[in-house]
């Protein structure tokens, strides 16, 4: 960016307002030191930059030189000087002409804005900073200006300047009604991870998965979460159901770890569905673990076998009970055998007798279902309305996914 920015300022001075020949309109410069400078507009516009340079010099040597001369000289040295790519020359030689007091307003914040781009160039990036703020209180905040500065922030190892700064560029940005890019956010989230803020950089993980949903965003944010000290094991099934929901599921540990909590839980059937899935993605059934992962796979079959055929009883077990955690259950244990339907109504029926334990538990494995069912609606109801407690935030992570589908 900042290479493109610096050749469209200079493009626009020399060529919208060239210095030497409007100062030779006006009348402002003497033959000694007019005559040298048109000839290197003329080579600027050629591309002749060196030779251009050596032009700027003869104008020089009728020393000492008026203001008005001086600023002619130094525009034109600073344009020659970047298309020699001697960034350092050129960013001194614009803040020469801008000292010089004879430039347009206009010019002047062109020329700010040169002086940061370049400096940006030359990696002094204190200098640039100063520049691109000096820029923006002249009344120059475009973003191309704002993300100068976020970079300049960045390479120079200021995280706290970047983040406030790159916050406020991705508020302004969704203020309008457009999405952040993808690489704000990615800067963003580097920049919180740069200065230990874990709760900024989950939240740009956050926004980076609303707008461009990748597996790996999706990944980095669920396993933070799920990490977090004080996560309770309990939910760590759930963790793993959206990592697969999200398709975030990737390599065999998960499958297989999830695959033995859902066994533990009691629910073969989705312990037997993640292991297939497992198999058929090719995650699973090769190398050392292959034949320990063929035997769980056969354990979670026979279990789910087992299972269904007395799945009817436990549903009326369940029904006799007087707390509704057993219904909850069952209405899992039947959506892990891919009856959705079935399991919404059993969960809906724990809920209404009551769960003394956990309560929002099962309203989270409510949206689930109802996410399973095809109810969308009533699933990003369920999941907004757990927004305090140990759920709150897999319930959060779960709307994001519903509603992008």
């Amino acid at each position: 960016m900042p290479v493109r920015f610096i050749c469209l300022v200079l493009a626009a001075l020399l060529l919208a307002r060239a210095p030497a020949r409007a100062a030779e309109q006006d009348e402002a410069l003497r033959p000694e030191v007019g005559k040298p400078l048109l000839a290197a507009e003329e080579l600027i516009k050629q591309q002749k930059f060196r030779e251009a340079l050596t032009q700027i010099g003869r104008a020089e040597a009728a020393a000492p030189l008026t203001a008005r001369e001086t600023s002619v000289a130094e525009q034109l040295r600073g344009i020659a000087a970047a298309g020699a790519g001697d960034n350092l020359t050129a960013a001194r030689a614009f803040e020469a002409a801008i000292a010089s007091g004879k430039l347009a307003l206009a010019d002047q914040l062109r020329l700010t804005q040169a002086v940061a781009g370049l400096y940006y160039q030359a990696k002094d990036y204190p200098k640039a900073i100063t520049w691109a703020k000096r820029s923006q209180a002249a009344g120059g905040a475009d973003e191309k200006t704002r993300v100068l500065l976020i970079q300049a922030y960045y390479f120079a190892e200021d995280w706290a300047d970047a983040a406030t700064a790159l916050k406020d560029l991705v508020a302004t940005t969704e203020r309008a009604g457009r999405a952040p890019t993808e690489p704000q956010l990615q800067l963003l989230a580097k920049v919180e991870i740069s200065q230990n803020n874990t709760q900024g950089y989950e939240a740009a993980l956050e926004k980076l998965v609303v707008t461009y949903p990748k597996r790996d965003y999706w990944a980095d944010l669920i396993r933070r979460v799920t990490s977090r000290p004080g996560f309770p094991h309990r939910l760590t099934l759930d963790g793993y159901r959206l990592s697969r929901a999200v398709g975030a599921l990737s390599s065999a540990a998960q499958y297989t770890e999830a695959a033995e909590l859902a066994l533990q839980a009691g629910l073969p059937g989705e312990a037997k569905s993640l292991l297939e899935q497992g198999f058929a993605s090719g995650v699973l059934g090769s190398g050392p673990e292959a034949a320990r992962q063929q035997r769980l796979l056969a354990l979670a079959a026979q279990k789910a076998a087992d299972d269904l055929k007395s799945i009817a009883d436990s549903e009326k077990d369940a029904a006799s009970a007087v707390d509704g955690a057993n219904l909850v259950n069952t209405g899992l244990d039947i959506l892990g055998h891919g009856q959705p339907q079935q399991a919404v109504r059993l969960i809906n029926d724990g809920i209404a007798r009551g769960v003394a334990k956990y309560p929002d538990d099962a309203r989270l494995h409510l949206g689930i279902a109802l996410d399973a069912a095809g109810q969308k609606e009533k699933s990003l109801q369920t999941f907004r309305s757990l927004q305090s407690g140990d759920t709150a935030d897999l319930a959060r992570l779960w709307a994001i996914h519903v509603g992008q589908r």
